[in-house]
């Protein structure tokens, strides 16, 4: 007789991994209806989740940790502010779709920092594989089609920054996590970045607020969306492969660009989609070359 085998929670948490994707694909729309400025709808992104994190921090049971916090979760919000800030602008000024897609190569740049201040090097198939993902970014960069957004080179290559500010906070996240739960770090980092997006949209003349119930149930979902969407992945992590979460979060972009078309009329043209394609197979592609070989085999 075949033994059947226990669930081990593997469907459970690829159901929720899903779920966190596609609530992470909600974000560039909602920036767009926030109605304020890119920098000011990250600060009110920040604000309306740090309550929701205090309340999952000091719920009964939760990891914490007494003191200070780590200096990996303040460097962490930093990072995380400048992300928020460049992304944020990106999608003012470039397509929803080229602004999520190309802030997806994320990976690859944490696989090159491991490579050159950690000494892992990645397998030859991962080489080729981020040489695909760069080359359909760039063939979604230089293409021309669809609506391109108000400044397309401009937001591109903020969109592309993007990839260094956040790869630098997962990083970060990955150091402050040796002393400190995830719903803790994801606090710290949050109350760190609070006043480094509100100084930024200060110091450009931002409209800073809302001014219809719209705009304020924007920002509101952009603080439900970052606890909701972030924390799914994160509880989804630990118990999924690596390899197989990076692949599935790729839902994300497809997801943005799908309501980008519906909502704003931003229709891809021939050579962008088929540059996203590529862009997001070569990220695919990376990841499971770059998988540790324990969970390869």
């Amino acid at each position: 007789m075949t033994e059947t085998r226990a669930p081990d929670g593997r469907w459970q948490g690829l159901a929720v991994l899903i779920f966190g994707a596609v609530v992470i694909g909600f974000a560039p729309i909602l920036v767009r209806l926030a109605e304020t400025g890119p920098a000011a709808a990250g600060f009110w992104r920040l604000v309306f989740a740090t309550p929701l994190l205090a309340a999952l921090s000091f719920r009964p049971g939760a990891e914490r940790t007494g003191g200070a916090p780590p200096r990996a979760a303040v460097l962490a919000g930093l990072m995380f502010a400048l992300d928020l800030g460049f992304w944020h602008y990106g999608i003012a000024l470039t397509s929803i779709a080229n602004a999520t897609v190309l802030t997806n190569l994320t990976p690859v740049v944490v696989t090159a920092f491991a490579w050159i201040f950690f000494r892992q090097a990645p397998r030859r198939l991962f080489v080729a594989a981020v040489a695909l993902a760069v080359s359909g970014a760039w063939m979604m960069a230089a293409a021309r089609g669809g609506t391109p957004g108000v400044n397309p080179p401009l937001g591109d290559a903020l969109s592309l920054a993007t990839t260094l500010w956040y790869a630098l906070y997962m990083i970060a996240v990955a150091q402050a996590r040796r002393y400190a739960g995830a719903v803790q770090v994801m606090l710290w980092s949050t109350l760190t970045g609070l006043p480094f997006l509100l100084a930024g949209a200060l110091i450009l003349r931002e409209d800073f607020a809302p001014e219809t119930w719209v705009g304020w149930a924007a920002c509101v979902g952009l603080g439900v969306m970052h606890v909701a969407g972030q924390g799914s992945i994160a509880w989804a992590l630990g118990r999924l492969p690596a390899a197989t979460a990076s692949v599935v979060v790729l839902i994300q972009p497809v997801i943005a660009a799908a309501l980008g078309w519906l909502l704003f009329a931003e229709a891809l043209g021939p050579w962008q989609a088929l540059g996203a394609a590529i862009a997001l197979a070569g990220i695919a592609l990376a990841q499971w070359a770059g998988r540790p070989r324990a969970e390869a085999a």
